[in-house]
Order: C-alpha cells, then sequence, then structure tokens
C-alpha cells in the first residue's frame, strides 16, 4: 500500500480521495465546491476530449462555443427546465460596479442561449440537420461535493442538435448514448449499463433520457453519460421554427449530450488500488516512464544515451524519460507506480550490456525482460494487453455484483452492500420511486435497453410490469 493512502477496505471515500490527491490529480480551491485540475488530471481530460472530440466529429457533428453568461429571463421560458435548475444556478446581479438591469445566470448547461441562437440560424429544411458540440465549463451550485464527481464548477461536453423530425431527433439521442458506450468500455475499459432513465430521473425539458451507468468497486453506480431526447420544448419556447419540404412552418426538433470531468472519478473508482493510480493506456498522456538506474557519471552518460537511442524514432508523447538527478530510482518507482502510468521501464548498465531491460506493467505488478532490438511493437502489444486486461476485471467485477431480485424485504437488505439489482418496480408511479429512496437511499438507474421481455409483480406495490429495471445506490 502507497504511503498516505487509505486502503479501500477501511474508508472507500478517504481513499478516493487519498489517490486523487496523492497522484496529484486535483486540488480543492479557496472557493468551496470547486477544484483545481492539476496536470496529471487535466492530460488525462485531454485524451478524454481528444478520442471524444474524433468521434463527434466521425458521426457529421462540428464545434462552436456559446457565452457563460445567460440572460436570467431565457431559463425561465421552459418551466420544466428552469424548475430543474432553478436550485443550483448561481446568478451575477452586479457588473461594473453597478446593479444589471437583468441579472445574468452563470450556464448550468446551455440549451437556452443555444436555442435563442438557433432561432436565427436555422430557416428551412435545408438548414436542418444542426450538429454542434462545445466544450465548457458549467456551474451547479452543489451542496455536497468531491472532487470530479460532483463540484460546484466543473468541465464537459455538450452537444446540441436540431432536426426536421421526431424520428431524426430519436435517432440522434439514441446514436450518441451508443457513442458514450463505445468510449467509455473501449478507452476507459469501464464497463456500462445502457437504458433510459425513468420519468423522475430524466433530465429537466426532455422527453426522454438515455444513460450510461457503470458499477464502481465499492458496489455503488455511477451515471457517466446522458443523452437526451427534448422533442420541440426548447423550439417552442424559444420560437425556433423552419418551412419544411411542404412549405408548412414547422418546430424543430431537439436533442441534448454530454459527459464531464466526472469521467475521471469513474475511471479512478473503476480501476485504482490501494498503490494510488491506475490509468488505463489508451486514457494515459505517456503511458510509458523510463527510468535510468546509475551511480557514476560514466553510468548516467551509458545509459541515458541508450535510453535516448532506443527512444529516437518514437513518439514524444509516448513515453517520459525521468532523468531527473534530484530523486533516486525507487523514488520514481514510487511516484509514477502512484501516478498510474500503465508501463514503466527500467534501464541500468547492465540492461545495456545485455542488450535487454526490465518492463514493469502497473495493471499486475509484473515484471519481465524485454530486448531492445524491437521494443516499440512489444510495448505497443503490451499496452493493448492492459487495456484489455483492465476491461476484463472490471466487466467480471459488474457481472458478480448485478443480482435479480423479487423480494422489497430482500432488497432493502441486500443494496446496501452495493451492486446492480434487476427488480420489477412501477416506475410509472413517481412515489414508488419516492418511496424506494427514502427506505434505502437507492435510485432506478436506468431501463437497460437489452432487458428481456418478463413480467412481475412490482416488489412495492405489486402492479404488474413488463420489464425490470436496474436499481442501486450511486454517487
Amino acid at each position: 500500500m502507497a504511503k498516505g493512502i487509505t486502503k479501500r477496505a477501511e474508508d472507500y471515500s478517504k481513499w478516493y480521495i487519498d489517490v486523487v490527491q496523492k497522484a496529484e490529480m486535483a486540488d480543492h480551491s479557496p472557493v468551496k465546491g470547486c477544484m483545481i485540475i492539476r496536470p496529471t488530471g487535466y492530460g488525462i481530460w485531454e485524451k478524454i476530449q481528444q478520442h471524444l472530440d474524433r468521434m463527434f466529429k466521425e458521426t457529421g457533428h462540428v464545434n462552436a462555443y456559446f457565452p457563460l453568461l445567460i440572460p436570467e429571463s431565457f431559463l425561465k421560458k421552459e418551466a420544466e427546465h428552469v424548475e430543474g435548475f432553478a436550485p443550483e444556478c448561481a446568478t451575477v446581479t452586479h457588473g461594473g460596479g453597478k446593479k444589471l438591469e437583468e441579472p445574468l445566470v452563470i450556464r448550468p448547461t446551455s440549451e437556452t442561449i443555444i436555442w435563442d441562437a438557433y432561432r436565427n440560424w436555422i430557416g428551412s429544411y435545408r438548414d436542418l440537420p444542426l450538429l454542434i458540440n462545445q466544450w465548457a465549463n458549467v456551474c451547479r451550485w452543489e451542496m455536497r461535493t468531491r472532487l470530479f464527481l460532483r463540484t460546484t464548477e466543473f468541465l464537459w461536453q455538450e452537444g446540441h442538435t436540431a432536426h426536421a423530425s421526431h424520428e431524426e431527433a430519436e435517432e440522434e439521442t439514441y446514436k450518441m448514448v451508443q457513442v458514450y458506450k463505445t468510449f467509455a468500455e473501449k478507452f476507459m475499459a469501464m464497463p456500462v449499463l445502457v437504458g433510459r432513465k425513468t420519468e423522475a430521473e430524466k433530465f429537466a425539458g426532455a422527453l426522454h433520457t438515455y444513460c450510461i451507468e457503470g458499477l464502481m468497486q465499492d458496489g455503488k453506480a455511477l451515471q457517466a453519460g446522458t443523452s437526451h431526447h427534448l422533442g420541440q420544448n426548447f423550439a417552442k419556447a424559444f420560437d425556433v421554427q423552419f418551412q419544411d419540404k411542404d412549405e408548412q412552418r414547422k418546430y424543430v426538433h431537439g436533442s441534448s449530450w454530454g459527459v464531464s470531468t466526472r469521467l475521471i472519478g469513474g475511471m479512478i473508482m473503476t480501476h485504482s488500488d490501494d498503490n494510488g493510480l491506475v490509468v488505463p493506456p489508451k486514457l494515459s498522456p505517456r503511458p510509458v516512464v523510463i527510468v535510468p538506474i546509475y551511480r557514476k557519471d560514466d553510468e548516467k552518460e551509458l545509459v541515458l544515451n541508450k535510453a535516448r537511442e532506443i527512444t529516437a524514432s518514437w513518439d514524444p508523447l509516448f513515453f517520459y524519460l525521468d532523468d531527473r538527478d534530484q530523486y533516486k530510482p525507487g523514488k520514481k518507482f514510487n511516484e509514477w507506480e502512484l501516478k498510474g502510468i500503465p508501463v514503466r521501464i527500467e534501464i541500468g548498465p547492465r540492461d545495456v550490456e545485455s542488450g535487454e531491460v526490465i518492463v514493469a506493467r502497473r495493471d499486475t505488478g509484473e515484471k519481465v525482460s524485454m530486448p531492445m532490438d524491437g521494443l516499440l511493437e512489444k510495448l505497443e502489444a503490451l499496452l493493448d494487453d492492459i487495456q484489455d486486461n483492465l476491461f476484463k476485471i472490471a466487466k467480471q467485477r459488474l457481472e458478480d455484483n448485478t443480482h435479480t431480485v423479487d423480494s422489497y424485504d430482500e432488497y432493502k437488505a441486500r443494496v446496501k452492500d452495493g451492486g446492480f439489482f434487476r427488480v420489477f418496480l412501477d416506475h410509472a408511479n413517481p412515489k414508488v420511486e419516492e418511496q424506494m429512496q427514502t427506505d434505502t437511499k437507492s435510485t432506478v438507474r436506468c431501463i437497460p435497453f437489452d432487458a428481456p421481455e418478463e413480467e412481475g409483480p412490482c416488489m412495492i406495490t405489486g402492479v404488474l410490469c413488463k420489464s425490470r429495471v436496474i436499481a442501486a445506490q450511486s454517487y
């Protein structure tokens, strides 16, 4: 166990914060509830941006940027939306030493200001679909915060699209939650369940919401991404109409979708251990670190020259040569293990002589010798294996901790110990969900897309249900 990190088994919440801070991922800000993202954490966010941005553009989306400040009146135009976000809004009332004529809300999300712009951009069916994403920060006045998982200010992306028909907007909504699923599993090595939120849990102002849900090591669920079918709600609120092919004026149909720096918290809680951070290779800013080992100046020159010779043709963002003289190799080993670097290479005078290096993998701790010739190809194969192994472990954990329960008494007894629970619940009745949340501090996470057809009585009311939902305690 790394020095200064609480064991997961002793206090999972404390372990998480210890990992974030000891691995130099983030610090608390002077403003309560905000965070400072340090280079280690921000480098991972850049990798998330890089991969997701490509996936968005491959599906036809383009990036834009909209203002941070939103006129307060905009939020009031969509009743359900303002009701959902009003408690979380931060408002600017003064600027330039004077009271503003209209208060400005620091964006909690950007539907309102974006749909105001779309009114000016959309006039004909030829202008559709409009597929725009923005990378931005938002502010939600959270009462209980935790680094990366829930903060007052956080970074995210938010896609906002406009379509000519309900069917096209639905296709977009479904497509983007599948993009999130692919990203979570392929790049984060985090298996997820995909499904629809209940009416009580959907986004304020949407017809319905789709989501991906991960299961953390402590058995709690984490909502990792959402995609919302907005219908014509925002188009009607902001009078966004287009002339269709039949020459009739019609309101457009919308969607919005987003993920945030919460993904980093999900990555930490899915893979990390008592020795610190574990980063999937595809999210590591530099997946390989080389630690030279020497005692004398002539050994230093020999080892460093060989390391530079080996890596001369490598992508400089693939590796980091830790040639800092002020730290001994043992301290470097501990630092890079704590920071979760997927692969560490050790090279000393004897290794130079033998033509081999020692390679240590972070996920298993295993060390092996590898020849210097063809080392890059072997490392790339090893990184792929680490990525696959992390996903395999997490997938098995999810499967082992997904339970089918029919009795409410059994559910109440077991849900506190963690896991996903497949249950029959009358989710059409919001009072049933409220009772479950009051009794167990758990919620319906989603109605899975792949849920088999089966009927059974609601575990609380006995009302006949057509399918099971996934319930769990969550972050």
